[in-house]
């Protein structure tokens, strides 16, 4: 029988800021204690899945702020914007196993018969809270998973098999769970703020044109000092970087849909290809070409 070094899976500090995966197409690690890392938004080119396996835990995910139990998974999309959330000793036992995983990894698990990431949303987050014997199945692919490589004397290439098969067996039952409407956690406790909600959609109805901070001041008709202090203290960014991230986050969107290169940096507001090339390569780590390439 193999040996299991410990009986705990990875655990990464609660204060790890890292929002870029390391290796591979995959990563499964958890978190314990106060989310204290990654509190600014941000957002990724892979799916992210968020098990709460004890405590509290709350993600803002655009103006809205999803307040999460014990049990409950929730599913956010790529390109998503989205923070940790935390409540001084309200999260303090918080304990979560976090999935990440490329599209392209998902494309190969399904093969030609379904389609594993149809569980996600685009652009969107979803909470799933499931009865509790499905949630012990989800859980317990999801363990296996994380500790697959804590066991001793396995070949390098079995433990590949094996991951592949608690990743595809995962997602299958997800996608199947997912499907039933009933199982979405509508009586999380949500926030809403009209205030980066407003921003988010002057953003959008103007994408293609500049945009000053005085001008999304005048928005939600506030003084430009007062705007700006505001907006950090509820997103955990500058206004300045939100700017940046919706105009690349559309500018991905596009280019998924075909458009050509050179065409979309001025659709989403860049005056110089330069500093949206520089820009995108600083956040997906490849030219908006080579994503081109991959994605269209």
């Amino acid at each position: 029988m193999p040996r299991r070094k410990t009986d705990r899976l990875r655990v990464v500090d609660a204060a790890e800021q890292r929002q870029y995966m390391q290796e591979g197409m995959y990563e499964v690690y958890e978190k314990i204690g106060p989310p204290v890392g990654a509190t600014s938004f941000h957002y990724h080119d892979f799916y992210e899945i968020i098990y709460i396996a004890n405590g509290q835990f709350a993600s803002q995910v655009g103006e809205v702020t999803h307040e999460l139990r014990r049990g409950d998974f929730l599913l956010i999309g790529r390109n998503t914007l989205h923070r940790y959330y935390p409540e001084a000793k309200k999260h303090d036992d918080s304990r979560r196993v976090i999935l990440w995983i490329r599209k392209e990894l998902l494309a190969e698990l399904s093969g030609t018969r379904c389609d594993l990431s149809e569980c996600f949303r685009e652009g969107s987050a979803v909470i799933y809270h499931f009865p509790l014997n499905y949630e012990d199945i989800l859980s317990g692919f999801l363990m296996k998973l994380a500790m697959s490589e804590l066991i001793t004397d396995v070949d390098t290439g079995m433990r590949a098999v094996m991951d592949r098969g608690y990743l595809t067996l995962f997602f299958s039952y997800l996608n199947v769970l997912c499907e039933r409407h009933d199982y979405i956690f509508s009586d999380a406790a949500v926030m809403e703020n009209s205030l980066v909600e407003e921003i988010d959609r002057h953003i959008a109805e103007h994408i293609e044109e500049p945009i000053s901070i005085d001008e999304l001041a005048d928005v939600v008709h506030l003084s430009k000092y007062y705007f700006v202090r505001r907006f950090k203290e509820l997103t955990g960014v500058t206004a300045h970087t939100y700017l940046i991230n919706r105009r690349l986050i559309r500018a991905c969107e596009l280019l998924k849909e075909g458009e050509e290169v050179m065409n979309v940096y001025s659709m989403v507001g860049f005056s110089d290809y330069s500093v949206f090339l520089r820009n995108f390569r600083r956040t997906y780590g490849v030219s908006p070409r080579e994503y081109w390439r991959e994605n269209s």
